[in-house]
């Protein structure tokens, strides 16, 4: 049998010119084993984000509840990490009735970590992907 490859929703790596991109539902011990996510990455998840995380932990939630003081952040500074998150915002339809529906926004890891997991509970966010310059990594 040769290798199948299953798309899972959220369990993604692409790659562009100068731009790493990972889903967030990969928990971190399937980073380690995953051969298709650059091993400097994979590097970096052993080394510096498990010390303070769990095999078990998704990559989303190591984002949700990452506490600002957290060295981490200043990794995710210098990778010049971003977050492209979903959140619930009121709209208007032209009938002039108000509906709810997901917004994509990106934000960088301090925008992120300046909310606490109360507000991002209250504002219905989703952490979807994390995105990292190949350039930061290599250099990193």
């Amino acid at each position: 049998m040769g290798n199948q490859i299953i798309y899972e929703d959220g369990k993604y790596v692409m790659q562009e010119v100068g731009t790493l991109y990972v889903g967030t539902k990969f928990r971190f011990e399937e980073i380690l084993e995953n051969e298709e996510i650059p091993f400097k990455f994979r590097l970096l998840a052993e080394r510096y984000l498990l010390p303070e995380a769990d095999r078990e932990d998704t990559l989303e939630t190591h984002l949700y509840y990452l506490d600002s003081k957290s060295f981490l952040v200043k990794i995710y500074k210098q990778l010049k990490a971003k977050v492209k998150v979903n959140v619930l915002a009121e709209k208007k339809d032209r009938s002039g009735k108000i509906r709810r529906e997901y917004v994509t926004k990106n934000l960088t890891v301090e925008e992120l970590t300046a909310m606490d997991p109360s507000e991002k509970e209250k504002i219905g966010m989703v952490v979807q992907e994390l995105a990292v310059s190949k350039f930061a990594l290599m250099a990193f």
